[in-house]
């Protein structure tokens, strides 16, 4: 029986040579090939500015705390995501709300943000779940009305297209983060992007993944150096920066991989009863990081036979709110009534670039046979 993981890396042999030659450069680490990949990740997503670091955690702290975020103010954001979303809140001081989305999309529903906003709200985290965007312009024009920042949490839609515009433009936003992560559209191991076409916050995450330095002043000499705030060593390396402007020739390839995988699973479950996909709105290109399905039979019971099927089956996410660590600060159950509802009937499949076409039809089979 073959098994079937839920994702994997696609490195190449020219990805490997890539490494292998920063290696042997005379920087392993704040070096030019940092700055090559950022520019190169902004010019594909059409933003001015662009920081690389370690994480796509960290990116979303460095987002988080050039945005302003602190001292209890409050950001909303969706309950669907990984914890790093609404952690990055926490690390900066701030407290996370959460609101509900939407049945079709599992995306944050903007009506439902609008109806938290309130005096204490800093800003926005939209998340893109599964590589679709959010509806930017309702959510954008709310972030206008009430002078609020924006920021895309796009760690699973590296690639995707929002009216016409690649993900990352912040055309609708004033930051959007991305993530490197190994099984991620494109991968760095570890790493991750924060995308902007503001100067400000561009120069402050600078300092920020740097320890709050700035070497910008000519008080004492070509030595000197001042720490304006408390940062962190978010740096990312040169070698993994090598990887990255390897891998990020190969981003439409992928993509387009991707896409077409999930077009066979949409062909597919869409004459399986007990299955329900995700709907692609207008406007929106997904970049399809991964693929839920929501089963009407017991989740477990299919859940557990597709494993033993040897399908690499997993589920994203159990609201954050529900987590034993958010239970205890205080957030109750049922507050994202949708978001509870999806998770309980959620099974994430395998799609990753590399799946073959025997694959993709081992994973349709397998799930018909568990319903």
């Amino acid at each position: 029986m073959k098994n079937i993981p839920y994702a994997a890396q696609s490195i190449e042999d020219d990805d490997v040579a890539a490494v292998a030659q920063a290696l042997k450069a005379p920087y392993l680490t704040q070096g030019p090939l940092v700055g090559r990949f950022e520019q190169a990740v902004a010019a594909y997503c059409d933003a001015k500015y662009a920081v690389a670091l370690n994480s796509g955690t960290s990116a979303l702290h460095a987002a988080c705390f050039a945005a302003g975020i602190n001292n209890g103010a409050e950001a909303i954001t969706s309950p669907i995501t990984f914890v790093a979303t609404a952690n990055a809140v926490l690390y900066c001081g701030g407290r996370p709300v959460f609101a509900d989305v939407q049945a079709g999309t599992i995306n944050i529903d903007p009506a439902q943000i609008a109806a938290r906003i309130k005096k204490k709200t800093r800003a926005i985290l939209p998340v893109h779940f599964a590589g679709q965007p959010c509806e930017m312009e309702k959510i954008s024009r709310l972030a206008k009305k009430h002078r609020l920042t924006v920021i895309e949490d796009a760690c699973h839609a590296l690639g995707a297209e929002y009216n016409g515009k690649k993900v990352g433009s912040c055309r609708y936003s004033d930051m959007t983060v991305v993530s490197f992560h190994a099984v991620k559209h494109i991968t760095t191991g570890e790493g991750g992007m924060v995308l902007t076409n503001r100067l400000d916050l561009y120069k402050k995450m600078l300092m920020f993944r740097t320890h709050g330095i700035t070497r910008e002043t000519s008080a004492e000499g070509a030595w000197y150096y001042e720490m304006r705030f408390l940062g962190y060593n978010y740096r990312i390396t040169d070698f993994q920066c090598a990887l990255g402007n390897s891998q990020l020739k190969k981003l439409d390839r992928f993509v387009a991989r991707r896409r077409e995988i999930a077009a066979r699973y949409h062909a597919a479950f869409g004459k399986m009863a007990g299955v329900t996909t995700l709907d692609e709105k207008p406007g929106c290109r997904s970049a399809w990081h991964i693929y839920p399905i929501m089963v009407k039979a017991d989740r477990r019971k299919v859940f557990d036979k597709l494993r033993r099927s040897g399908i690499g089956v997993n589920v994203h996410y159990l609201p954050v709110y529900l987590q034993p660590y958010y239970q205890e600060m205080g957030y109750k159950k049922g507050q994202c009534p949708q978001a509870e509802r999806y998770y309980e009937k959620a099974i994430t499949l395998p799609l990753y670039p590399k799946m073959t076409d025997r694959d993709i039809e081992a994973v349709i089979k397998a799930v018909g046979d568990a319903l």
